[in-house]
């Protein structure tokens, strides 16, 4: 059987230093199969290596890299390139990017959220996930 699995994303906190939220893996009748919390950057217009990217609907591709290994490659953003969600603890480790973990804490102590076991469950994610699917981001 054909993995249609997709992924749904909604921003529950936007701050001036961040942005969380959850992502869900859907299966093909809208039921939620996984779950994790989500890290990106605060909204700032879309820019560039500052910004999370603007909610919408996206092709999501498989993809490996030296730097991240296994991880996920969110295609046709508006305006920017190479946006991935990929493991990351700290906002401090992003730009632009999704980061994936199984919970939220200040892990290093400067007062904001971090997410935890990021390599854990970015391979969790992928393993519920075809080569190609789609996610919808809102808030």
């Amino acid at each position: 059987m054909m993995n249609k699995n997709s992924l749904s994303m909604i921003r529950d906190v936007q701050s001036p230093n961040d942005t969380r939220g959850r992502l869900f893996v859907l299966d093909e009748n809208g039921a939620i199969v996984f779950f994790c919390f989500t890290l990106e950057l605060p909204w700032k217009d879309n820019q560039q290596n500052i910004s999370c990217i603007p909610e919408g609907r996206y092709k999501v591709k498989k993809r490996s890299s030296q730097k991240y290994g296994n991880h996920l490659h969110i295609l046709d953003v508006p305006g920017r390139s190479w946006i991935l969600i990929h493991e990351a603890n700290f906002v401090s480790q992003l730009r632009g990017c999704i980061a994936i973990g199984k919970a939220r804490a200040d892990i290093n102590g400067d007062g904001l959220e971090d997410v935890t076991e990021s390599v854990k469950t970015k391979h969790a994610l992928l393993e519920l996930l075809p080569d190609e699917t789609e996610i919808v981001i809102r808030s």
